[in-house]
């Protein structure tokens, strides 16, 4: 499972030219499952993107996370964050984890960020989405599940 984290100040996902959700300050996390993830990791990772201290304290350091700051979470599904480049310029995309087990794991880790008290917005799982947002810093960090 990858998740790349990006500090916002405000993020929305469109579909079809509606916007699905929407956030202020906080993380869009873009989320990609890869085969053989399991629920756990789920979990785990959500624990982790929640606790990343990444938000700026009174003195300008990093040391606030999401849950400190009450900031929200924008979650959006990306397989092709789990593309290989690795055979020539046409990324090979196996790693990725197929939609049917994809997306409950998606959700698990939705739902892990909801059970320590994150207001969770999504985008469409599976569908051509259009993600804005406006990247505070910029902070962007990648976290790689076990």
């Amino acid at each position: 499972m990858r998740a790349v984290v990006q500090r916002v100040s405000r993020a929305r996902v469109v579909v079809g030219g509606e916007v699905r959700g929407e956030i202020g300050a906080g993380l869009c996390v873009l989320l990609g499952v890869a085969r053989g993830d399991e629920p756990a990791a789920a979990e785990r990772l959500a624990g982790r993107v929640a606790r990343l201290r990444i938000f700026e304290n009174e003195e300008g350091r990093f040391d606030r996370s999401l849950l400190d700051a009450g900031g929200s979470a924008l979650v959006v599904s990306q397989f092709t964050l789990l593309a290989d480049t690795a055979k020539g310029n046409r990324p090979s995309f196996t790693d990725a984890a197929p939609p049917e087990e994809a997306e409950p794991l998606y959700e698990r880790f939705c739902d892990g960020l909801r059970a320590l008290g994150v207001e969770v917005a999504t985008g469409v799982f599976g569908a051509r989405m259009e993600v804005e947002l406006t990247n505070d810093g910029p902070v962007t960090i990648v976290l790689d599940s076990p």
